[in-house]
């Protein structure tokens, strides 16, 4: 290579320098490469760790170790001094060797903190490495080991540390904590498992394809690591697809899991649409959208892994889906797949059936629906499960906490003993909301009742052992459909240990679909969710007709007079059953009586009301049934690690 071409490069690399700093300045950031010395009270950390001789990524190079030669680089690296200065005439002579045969051999030599590099000898290296476009620098790695703390960053790169153990990859690296566990279990490795070399290589092989993807679309920009997007698209795609990509491929693949890489940069990425109706705000503007998308026809496929004679969820969907073909005639053609055992198959085979609106209607057909929607961008798909971060699968289910909170108040109203039985299912997201709205319900009509709480995830007999406690109601499973107050379900009577139906709430599917499909059929979904940058998950209640509350019919005049109350309250919108003061189980005030919970704070409910007795079961106390629905919808689903055939959230 010429001196002259040499030369030519500086020219190139002094302009990128010049335009990094120029929008430094007018975006009011610091226009020059970071100082370690300046940001860090080496005092408060946890020591220093020399790592030897490492290939560090290129990209994570951001700064220098003290503040000599810091008005020499932009803050990319690249140079700021005039091409006549001492300065220019090294760079170029390092950019001849790089090119040389002899090339750029001496590594560089640098401090390592949360997980950027800070360069203390060969700044110029770093710079003319970066002008060439270079994915990795040779450096000699100091690491500096911030102070413990719970704060989320802190916690990430404390699990990096470890994953490097097992990697000894620095491109491997999340910015938030939980993920390394996930990546482990998607490449199908056990959580604690070392990489071999010839692992490391297959994945830097992969990773650095998919970086330059990631580039390309802009997450650089995005505030999350590489390995956070690599993530994302794992979901859908397994590694070795990956690997088998072109680069056109690749690009294709990212980019229709775009939104959800977007998604993960998030603290909140679910959006909680408590109902239906529309906004007062702008309703023109509303119905000229809606106008304008309606569509007169549609074609549905309700998937299911579990058959209607078999399961009472099933048959309480098929039921939902009956009350859809009566209600909308000749708008809907509805296709019906049970019993599926492979679901992403199956939902396949219901596109080519020509589906437009695809319901998976249990949690575990996630991954089903991740797969065909990204497949499928046309399709609209709907999960009936909670809280899933997904742009494009849309999830729903029914805002049960309100019947009861009307069942409890019934049990306050009938109990003799102040202390009332519930049997709670699973830890999932909602449920602790449901046993708290009971226990306030219970304390609205008896402020001496209690909440004696069990959980049949737990214990399948734990409504025997409630009622030989000495309890005289007991809340359990409810009604499933509209038409069940049979067997004893609900809020119970225990005589004799026998226990007698007195109120249940129910879930009513039907009119959850008539109103999604609806929404589809009018564009009103979409209208209502217009400038939502986050996944969308329905969560609706008695205001829109999906949660009741059934009732014995030998209930005395008084108790049906306040269900019926109670019942039109939270119709209307005039109770609220958390819109009051509350205490957990510690005494800790969650709401002063003016604060309310949003949607997302009753949703994630971990805690109990004071007049709860009990607590959340730990993942190894559940029975073996209860485990996969937990690893999806659970309360404390981040904190579980994950196994090689999860679904990875």
């Amino acid at each position: 290579m010429s001196r002259q071409e040499a030369v030519q490069q500086y020219q190139e690399a002094l302009k990128k320098g010049r335009k990094a700093y120029r929008e430094g300045v007018l975006h009011g950031q610091y226009p020059y490469p970071q100082v370690l010395d300046t940001m860090l009270n080496y005092a408060s950390s946890a020591g220093q760790v020399e790592l030897g001789l490492l290939e560090i990524p290129a990209r994570r190079v951001v700064g220098t170790k003290t503040q000599g030669r810091r008005d020499a680089f932009a803050s990319n690296f690249m140079p700021l001094m005039p091409p006549d200065s001492e300065f220019a005439s090294k760079w170029i002579a390092l950019c001849e060797a790089h090119l040389s045969d002899e090339g750029i051999r001496e590594p560089v030599r640098c401090f390592e903190y949360l997980g950027r590099f800070y360069i203390q000898e060969g700044n110029k290296r770093v710079s003319v490495l970066k002008s060439y476009g270079a994915l990795s620098i040779p450096a000699y790695v100091t690491r500096i080991v911030p102070a413990w703390s719970e704060e989320p960053a802190i916690r990430a790169y404390y699990e990096f540390m470890h994953a490097y153990q097992l990697t000894g990859l620095y491109q491997v690296m999340f910015s938030r904590p939980g993920r390394f566990a996930k990546l482990q279990a998607a490449l199908e490795r056990g959580s604690e498992q070392v990489w071999t070399e010839e692992e490391r290589r297959g994945f830097i092989t992969v990773y650095l394809d998919f970086e330059r993807a990631f580039n390309k679309l802009g997450g650089d920009k995005l505030g999350i690591t590489v390995a956070d997007a690599l993530l994302v698209l794992l979901k859908v795609k397994s590694f070795a697809e990956i690997k088998a990509m072109s680069a056109a491929e690749l690009n294709k693949a990212l980019g229709a899991v775009w939104a959800d890489v977007r998604l993960s940069t998030q603290d909140e990425p679910v959006s909680v649409s408590t109902e239906t109706q529309e906004t007062d705000a702008e309703p023109n503007l509303l119905r000229r959208i809606v106008d304008s998308v309606s569509i007169s026809k549609l074609r549905l496929a309700f998937v299911s892994d579990y058959l209607p004679e078999e399961s009472d969820w099933a048959q309480a969907h098929e039921l939902g889906r009956q009350y859809v073909e009566a209600t909308l005639g000749d708008r809907v053609t509805c296709l019906t797949y049970y019993g599926a055992k492979n679901a992403s198959q199956v939902m396949e085979e219901a596109v080519r059936d020509g589906a437009q609106v695809i319901f998976g209607m249990t949690p575990s057909l996630i991954g089903a629906c991740r797969a065909v929607a990204t497949k499928h961008p046309d399709v609209r798909v709907f999960s009936c499960s909670i809280s899933m971060p997904y742009a494009d699968v849309r999830t729903y289910y029914c805002r049960v906490y309100e019947g009861k909170f009307v069942t409890g108040a019934i049990a306050g109203a009938l109990s003799q003993s102040d202390v009332i039985g519930y049997v709670a299912s699973n830890p999932i997201l909602g449920v602790p909301a449901a046993v708290n709205a009971f226990a306030l319900g219970a304390q609205l009509t008896n402020p001496r009742a209690r909440v004696r709480l069990a959980w049949s995830c737990v214990d399948a007999r734990a409504a025997e052992a409630l009622a030989a406690s000495g309890v005289d109601y007991i809340s359990k499973r409810d009604v499933p459909t509209p038409d069940r107050m049979v067997e004893p379900w609900g809020l119970c009577r225990v005589e004799n240990g026998v226990l007698h139906p007195v109120a249940s709430p129910y879930w009513h599917w039907g009119k959850v679909y008539e109103k999604l499909v609806r929404g589809v059929l009018d564009g009103s979904l979409d209208a209502m969710s217009a400038g939502n940058d986050r996944a969308v998950n329905y969560w609706w209640g008695m205001q829109s007709g999906s949660v009741g509350v059934l009732i014995d019919n030998a209930m005395d005049a008084g108790t049906r007079q306040l269900t019926n109350l109670l019942c039109r309250g939270l119709t209307d919108g005039s109770i609220l059953p958390f819109e009051r003061a509350v205490r957990d189980q510690s005494g800790t005030v969650r709401s002063d009586g003016t604060h309310f919970f949003s949607p997302e704070e009753i949703l994630k409910m971990d805690w109990f009301a004071e007049n709860v007795e009990g607590s959340l079961p730990a993942y190894d106390e559940l029975l073996p049934m209860s485990r996969s629905l937990v690893r999806l919808q659970g309360v404390y689903r981040d904190s579980i690690p994950p196994e090689k055939e999860d679904a990875i959230l």
